[in-house]
Parts: structure tokens; C-alpha cells; sequence
């Protein structure tokens, strides 16, 4: 980790692993989605379109077509790993929101520039995002807004990302959208705090002024 303390937030599967309220549902009841987050559906046909986004992006990044293979295979959980980001970005929105935290274009902005600044060019930063984490260029703003949700409510509650007070206001928001989750993406263990068969990177540690931690 660096030197300071870091408490925005990125895509890490530390954390998403310990994750313990999202639960499993049965997808007859919600034909077509493939999640509902708040009576609001996530349909396949939007999630389909996020990993467009992102498989667009990485051909554009890699144009040779051996190479391109490689990525598609490290790549190979790319549409549950969106999903779930997808979802757990409505969580922690609801959770900022239910303390009463917002974030302005201005706040990230600011922190898009000091990264970018850090990646060597906004070209850069866009292209460690979408390598590290599978976010398209386009969506890079809304990431940076959660990490400042993530930063902004932990710091509200005197903790850190790491620690059961910023969870339990996680857990909170999100049993007031009743998550359901198409298990056809995969399932929740709620006992085990766990995702069953996925690898779902969610957060790591940045700072617009330093470089990225270590999950």
C-alpha cells in the first residue's frame, strides 16, 4: 500500500468477496432481467451492452488478433463481473444517498485530472482502467463518482472500506432495494458472505495523487 492513506474506491475482489447481502433469485419471476435493484430491472439486453462497451474498447486498445485472444481469456467473466458492478454501484449510491452524500461534476473532474495526471495522460488513465478494472472509457466518470460515494461515506462514518461499519451501511442500503439476482450470472452465498462461482474485482485503494495499492 502506499504511504498514505488511500480511501477511494476501485474494482477489487477483496472486498467484493466479503460482500454478504446480495442473495440469489429466481429469474422466472423477472423474464428478461438480469438483475432488479429497487423494483428497477437491469436487463440483459443493458448488461449486454456495458460488455460491448468494454469488448469494443479492448479491441481498439489491441488490434493484433493473437493478442486479442489473450485478453478475451483473461477477460472470460466479463459479463457477471459488469453485472456485478452494475449492482453493487446502485448499493452504494443508495447508501450515500441515505446519508445524505453527493458528489458534484466539479469533485470528479478534480479527481479524474490528478489520475490522470498520475497514469501519464487522460489516454492513459483510461486505457489502466479498462485493463485493470473493465471499465469502458465512456463510463469512467460514473466510476469515479462511486469512488467518491465509497471515500465521502466511510469518512462520514470515522472508518475505512476495509472495516464492518462501512459494510453494515452497504448491507443496510441494499436490503432496502431488495437486490435480486438473476442466478444465472451467479449467486450469493449469504452465509458465507461470498459470491459463488465468480471472481468479481470491485474495489481496491486509490489516490488521485499517488499510485494505485495492492489489493
Amino acid at each position: 500500500m502506499h504511504r498514505r492513506r488511500r480511501t477511494a474506491l476501485v474494482l477489487s475482489a477483496a472486498i467484493a468477496t466479503a460482500v454478504p447481502f446480495l442473495a440469489a433469485c429466481g429469474s422466472e419471476a423477472h423474464p428478461g432481467a438480469a438483475a432488479v435493484v429497487g423494483g428497477r430491472r437491469i436487463t440483459v439486453a443493458q448488461l449486454e451492452t456495458r460488455v460491448n462497451e468494454v469488448r469494443q474498447a479492448q479491441r481498439a486498445a489491441v488490434p493484433d488478433d493473437q493478442q486479442y485472444q489473450q485478453v478475451l481469456a483473461a477477460t472470460s467473466s466479463l459479463t457477471r463481473d459488469t453485472l456485478h458492478n452494475m449492482v453493487l454501484d446502485q448499493v452504494l449510491h443508495r447508501a450515500a444517498q441515505d446519508n445524505g452524500i453527493s458528489v458534484t461534476r466539479k469533485e470528479i473532474q478534480q479527481m479524474r485530472t490528478g489520475l490522470a495526471q498520475q497514469a501519464g495522460g487522460s489516454a492513459a488513465l483510461q486505457n489502466a482502467w479498462l485493463q485493470k478494472y473493465g471499465i469502458a472509457p465512456k463510463r469512467l466518470d460514473d466510476n469515479l463518482r462511486l469512488q467518491l460515494e465509497a471515500q465521502k461515506l466511510a469518512k462520514q462514518l470515522g472508518t475505512d472500506t476495509t472495516q464492518p461499519a462501512f459494510w453494515k451501511a452497504l448491507s443496510k442500503a441494499s436490503k432496502e432495494l431488495h437486490v435480486d439476482l438473476n442466478p444465472r450470472y451467479g449467486a450469493w452465498d449469504v452465509e458465507k458472505s461470498s459470491r459463488v462461482d465468480a471472481k468479481t474485482p470491485w474495489v481496491r485503494e486509490v489516490s488521485s495523487s499517488g499510485t494505485q495499492a495492492t489489493a
